[in-house]
């Protein structure tokens, strides 16, 4: 019971740091490789070491139809359109402003799991999105944010983004998967690497090779590989079926504090008062969602 606990813990701080700082990774390697080439090549990469590391911890790779269709319906609502197409709108929009958008997550789940299982909101959770919401408007008020006008469409598809990694959070906490989370993982990593090259295929994008990537983009795709890969999505799968989804989706509200800590230290961002101020108010949030009961 109590290796479960700091496992959950482990996971949770896995999802908030490590995700948090993905989005300034992957914003410096949109900014020299084409969005899908990109993403499919992060997860073909770690969806082949999780496989490797599975055999290596002896996890069996041998899954049912029905366990291979759920995974890669997972993996479409997660890393093919959920984190892709998100990639993609980077190039449009801020990293840290992507991240804000980003924090509408818990309103989707608790709202998807109101219609599809007629789950009633409790007062905390309700206290918890609005205070996130809340959070989120003081950030995104803030003028130096908005880049320009052209950032409309990409705004519009990180929301839909945001809606397909909802309803695959909502998925994946019912959905007949591999016991094992590393099989579970590698397997959607794999059918995402997949689906991403042939996304990059049809669009005719340009594939650059790694030997011509500067030396800021390949540290950026190692960390997006190992951390924000294997380790933060197998945290990630794992919460799912240990927390309520709408626990787990709260890594939304923190992403964009620790984006937006990250942009200031190394990217000498300015940080102003506001943007504390929301991103304390952003964690009250976070806390009242999962000190809520679940039912």
């Amino acid at each position: 019971m109590k290796n479960s606990k700091v496992l959950i813990v482990l996971s949770f701080i896995s999802i908030y740091i490590i995700w948090g700082s993905t989005y300034l990774f992957n914003k410096i390697a949109v900014t020299e490789l084409p969005p899908f080439f990109l993403a499919s090549i992060r997860f073909f990469v770690a969806g082949i070491l999780m496989v490797i590391m599975a055999l290596i911890l002896k996890h069996p790779l041998k899954i049912t139809k029905k366990q291979i269709l759920n995974s890669a319906i997972a993996s479409f609502f997660f890393l093919v359109y959920g984190n892709g197409v998100f990639v993609w709108a980077l190039r449009y929009v801020d990293s840290g402003f992507g991240a804000l958008i980003a924090s509408t997550q818990p309103l989707f789940v608790l709202f998807l799991l109101r219609l599809m299982d007629r789950k009633p909101f409790q007062k905390k959770s309700i206290i918890g999105v609005v205070l996130g919401m809340f959070g989120m408007y003081l950030l995104v008020s803030q003028k130096e944010l908005i880049t320009s006008e052209d950032t409309l469409l990409g705004i519009f598809m990180m929301l839909t983004c945001v809606l397909s990694w909802s309803y695959g959070s909502v998925f994946v906490s019912k959905a007949d998967l591999p016991k094992s989370f590393l099989v579970t993982t590698g397997y959607q990593m794999l059918v995402a690497g997949t689906c991403l090259f042939f996304m990059s295929v049809g669009f005719n994008e340009t594939w650059i090779s790694p030997i011509n990537w500067s030396f800021e983009v390949k540290i950026a795709m190692s960390l997006l590989v190992v951390f924000g890969g294997i380790i933060a999505f197998t945290a990630f799968n794992y919460l799912l079926k240990k927390v309520s989804p709408e626990k787990v989706s709260t890594s939304a509200y923190v992403n964009p504090v620790i984006a937006l800590f990250m942009g200031w230290y190394f990217l000498d961002e300015k940080l102003s008062t506001q943007s504390i101020i929301a991103s304390g108010i952003l964690l009250t949030g976070v806390y009242f969602i999962t000190s809520r009961k679940r039912k």
